[in-house]
């Protein structure tokens, strides 16, 4: 088997795939082929669960490169007579909003706005777009995974981040329900999806989901709530001064429910080993003494970014804390 990718969730593909394992972090424009000979099964990974690798690259070129890379993949594996591709995506595909009903595998991708596809979301999909393509002939085989929201050693995503803040966004009048997924239990998935046959895309996810005073106990933190336009609106302030990394419409994923059924997973006999409230643990412990201020990582060296963060997210804070205690007073 043949990894190709990046990141805490290829190491993990890498780590705990039975058998030999060759590990490519990138396929070359020349001899792509050659890394590939030899292997029935090749995992492509689109979600690498390493937010900071995205880098400074304009979400254009980024985009350009992914859907090169994905080309070359696929054509690389019909060259090498791979039977089976397995690319790792994400459920963000699907998108989240206020009682946003369970995500199924034949549940379609979300429409997205053109803000919407700077980031994550953008990226998956134009992988997605080559493969739903190459799909259409019978070699190799293609299954697109979509796992909910990862945990796991090393993962850093917009998620993981929400649990860096000093509290817990949420959204006024939205109920945030929660689901996880280790990296192990993805690995297992694409293992199963292989050694049975499973093709298309496949959700995959814990079985149980965290109301929201699950997980505010389990962080041991105090949520402050905002208004959708106050909350929206900030970040996206910040995203265009460079304080948020991620588009400001990918605070719709930790605001806003997206749950995961894994349909044909479970109904073909696999099962997570991972709850949901044990992926929080594992992600809470990943978080420790990390702070992040509207998704951007704070360190000593950051003080600008302290300064421009802290102080919108201060004003935003204290407004919400005066607003409600004139309410209070009030009453």
């Amino acid at each position: 088997m043949v990894v190709v990718g990046r990141g805490p969730v290829a190491r993990a593909v890498a780590a705990g795939w039975p058998g030999t394992v060759r590990a490519v972090e990138e396929l070359p424009s020349q001899g792509a082929q050659h890394l590939l000979d030899g292997a029935s099964v090749v995992v492509l990974v689109g979600h690498t669960g390493d937010l900071a690798s995205t880098g400074s690259r304009g979400a254009h070129d980024r985009q350009k490169a992914i859907v090169a890379h994905t080309q070359r993949t696929l054509a690389a594996a019909r060259a090498a007579k791979v039977t089976h591709l397995v690319a790792i995506s994400s459920a963000t595909v699907h998108g989240a909003w206020p009682d946003r009903p369970e995500i199924h595998d034949g549940t379609a991708v979300a429409t997205f706005d053109e803000a919407s596809l700077g980031g994550l979301v953008g990226d998956l999909l134009a992988m997605e777009a080559v493969l739903e393509r190459g799909a259409r002939r019978a070699s190799p085989r293609i299954t697109v995974l979509r796992p909910a929201a990862l945990a796991g050693v090393g993962v850093d995503t917009f998620v993981t981040r929400h649990f860096e803040a000093p509290r817990l966004l949420t959204v006024r009048g939205a109920v945030r329900t929660w689901q996880f997924v280790h990296v192990e239990d993805v690995v297992a998935a694409a293992g199963f999806a292989v050694e049975h046959g499973l093709v298309g895309p496949l959700t995959v996810g814990a079985t149980d989901v965290l109301e929201p005073e699950q997980v505010e106990r389990a962080a041991g933190m105090r949520r402050i709530e905002l208004a959708a336009t106050t909350a929206f609106g900030t970040a996206e302030r910040l995203h265009k001064v460079g304080v948020l990394p991620s588009p400001a419409a990918e605070l719709a994923f930790v605001v806003y429910p997206w749950t995961v059924a894994s349909d044909r997973l479970r109904a073909a006999g696999w099962a997570p080993r991972w709850s949901s409230a044990q992926c929080l643990d594992v992600l809470l412990e990943g978080v420790q003494g990390r702070v992040a201020v509207a998704g951007r990582r704070l360190g000593s060296r950051d003080a600008a970014a302290i300064g421009a963060a802290g102080a919108a997210v201060a004003f935003v804070g204290t407004a919400a804390v005066w607003r409600q205690a004139r309410a209070r007073r009030g009453r």
